[in-house]
């Protein structure tokens, strides 16, 4: 019996650059799926929520308010993901619209904390009880064990994008 060595070293790599190949592959793809997923539901919440005379923005700013309370401008910033000059603009915007409040902090006067006002509750009670909704009817094809394990993966890939993030 005959083995040509030159031949199982050309297909033993060939297969290992295969398998490479599909493990890259298969990391970008889901990126890909998470980023198109990312987009439908975006646009899905933003159509109802842009209803409201509210963008995304907006609506994150007073969602965060009504379920932690009143806090700093610095401090909503982040949790928005908005830089400091953007969430200025926003609270501002807010502001503007009768939403919010904007009290200077009496431990520190550089501080300014933002709360709800009545009408700024009026309009997002109504406008997240909607949003929960949509949100339920979109992942009604999960099972509670399949949201749970999709919540610690992402929990998972964020940190990790997040870790990665700091080093550089």
């Amino acid at each position: 019996m005959y083995i040509d060595i030159n031949r199982i070293d050309v297909v033993y790599f060939w297969k290992i650059q295969v398998l490479m190949t599909r493990g890259i592959l298969g990391t970008d793809h889901v990126w890909l799926v998470m980023m198109k997923a990312m987009r439908a539901l975006t646009r899905y919440a933003a159509a109802d929520i842009e209803e409201t005379g509210l963008g995304l923005t907006d609506f994150g700013v007073l969602e965060v308010l009504l379920h932690k309370g009143p806090l700093p401008v610095n401090t909503i910033g982040p949790i928005v993901d908005l830089t400091p000059g953007s969430i200025s603009i926003a609270v501002d915007r807010l502001f503007a619209k009768g939403l919010v409040t904007r009290v200077e902090s009496t431990e520190d006067r550089r501080v300014r904390i933002i709360a709800l006002t009545p009408r700024g509750k009026d309009l997002i009670v109504p406008a997240f009880r909607k949003h929960s909704g949509q949100m339920r009817r979109v992942f009604s094809e999960l099972s509670a064990e399949e949201l749970h394990c999709l919540e610690v993966a992402l929990k998972k890939v964020g940190k990790r994008a997040a870790a990665l993030m700091e080093k550089r």
